[in-house]
């Protein structure tokens, strides 16, 4: 039994000369088969077969490590030629398996690579600031014109946290309708979108609201007027953030088993 496997980074048409190095530091080389290259990676088992993977894989530096370099990988490849990117440590026993994924899933792999064929993703993410201001004590002062009720110093501060709680919700409630508006904007313009999952503040590194996480796949040529139109959406308490041009993994995912 050998001693090492397969790693998958990607599926493209065209061979790509000059790819980093991958995954552990290892060399990427290309199998082809049926009109598709993957690009791949000998990888030990000692590391990436199931059971020490799974440790691995709790094992945060080392999986930062690996993430970087398949993505430099992939970044590459799909710079100079439509790619379908694969999921991260996607390993097989032999080359032999990949020739035979290629074989099976070349009508998807076919179609997924049209799709991407002159495009390219970009990101965009919107935040706003969840701190709501404090609402002005109640217009109206009480019997002794202090605000609060004679006897119940403390019901004028209720009453001012009570509101300041419903507008803080007000605001979280216009700021994802804007997040809609944003979202449905920009698709106008992508060939296709995705809206991912909010980031946690540990991930994202901060702490404002998370209102969009955007996926976008824009034409080439279309790239200046996505911009100019993501300019143009932000202000009024939101701010976006615009990121890319990325490989499509938002639109390449496949079941590679």
């Amino acid at each position: 039994m050998s001693d090492a496997g397969t790693y998958l980074y990607a599926v493209a048409r065209d061979e790509v000369p000059g790819c980093p190095p991958g995954v552990a530091d290892t060399l990427v080389r290309t199998i082809a088969r049926g009109g598709l290259v993957a690009y791949v990676s000998s990888v030990p088992l000692e590391r990436f077969a199931e059971e020490p993977l799974r440790r691995s894989l709790e094992d945060m530096d080392w999986l930062a490590g690996t993430a970087r370099a398949h993505h430099r990988v992939v970044d590459a490849v799909a710079a100079a030629t439509p790619t379908a990117p694969v999921r991260l440590v996607t390993v097989y026993d032999d080359d032999e398996q990949v020739r035979d994924l290629l074989e099976r899933r070349a009508g998807a792999f076919a179609e997924v690579l049209e799709q991407v064929r002159g495009r390219r993703e970009w990101g965009v993410k919107a935040f706003a600031d969840p701190a709501a201001p404090e609402p002005a004590a109640d217009a109206t002062p009480d019997a002794d014109g202090t605000g609060c009720e004679p006897g119940k110093p403390g019901t004028a501060y209720l009453r001012r946290r009570r509101a300041g709680l419903r507008g803080r919700e007000q605001a979280r409630r216009q700021a994802l309708a804007r997040a809609e508006h944003i979202h449905a904007a920009l698709a106008t313009v992508a060939a296709a979108s995705r809206r991912h999952r909010p980031q946690d503040p540990r991930l994202s590194g901060r702490a404002d609201w998370m209102l969009l996480n955007g996926a976008y796949l824009v034409d080439e040529g279309r790239v200046g007027e996505f911009a100019e139109l993501a300019g143009a959406l932000g202000g009024s308490g939101v701010e976006l953030t615009v990121t890319g041009p990325w490989a499509p993994y938002s639109f390449t995912v496949l079941e590679t088993r």
